[in-house]
């Protein structure tokens, strides 16, 4: 019986349509120092961002439920232009190459970082693709998901957009 359970549970998650059950609000806390390079090799950390919303995704170009969410980031980051929300992706584990091949077919808008030996995934506690973190405009992790979902509706678009509403306390 349990393993039944378990076969459907994971089936569920496994599905094309299946997302993510939600979010975890997290008490604001300064989020996990990240260092990693973007594809023309330039460092980049989250001070980078700072004064923004940022969505940063933990994916994979092997990943099939991290690439069905991708275009839901895209067109976030559209819907959302010229407001204070930065979208960073960070391929974990992966070589510029294959993160490149994946490009060429998908077009996006927004930063691509390279995590090739992984440090910035194990620093962050990422043991699940995708895993996503909502940071405040301070730089402090303030929601979680594991799994999928469709950025630019629903839960994710009224988090995200709570957030926006923030006051921020950031010099203009």
């Amino acid at each position: 019986m349990t393993k039944l359970v378990v076969t459907l549970a994971l089936a569920l998650f496994l599905m094309p349509g299946a997302y993510a059950a939600g979010f975890e609000a997290r008490e604001p806390a300064l989020a996990p120092i990240l260092n990693a390079r973007d594809l023309s090799g330039t460092s980049r950390s989250l001070a980078d961002y700072r004064g923004k919303v940022v969505l940063l995704n933990f994916w994979a170009s092997w990943c099939p439920p991290c690439l069905r969410e991708m275009p839901s980031m895209e067109r976030l980051r559209v819907k959302m232009a010229g407001r204070p929300l930065e979208i960073v992706a960070l391929a974990s584990a992966e070589g510029p190459n294959d993160v490149k091949a994946f490009l060429s077919k998908m077009k996006l808008g927004f930063p691509i970082l390279l995590d090739t030996d992984g440090s910035n995934t194990k620093r962050w506690k990422v043991f699940a693709l995708p895993t996503s973190f909502l940071l405040d405009v301070k730089g402090r992790v303030r929601y979680v998901l594991t799994g999928p979902t469709e950025w630019d509706e629903g839960e994710a678009l009224k988090i995200i957009e709570s957030m926006l509403e923030e006051p921020s306390d950031q010099p203009k």
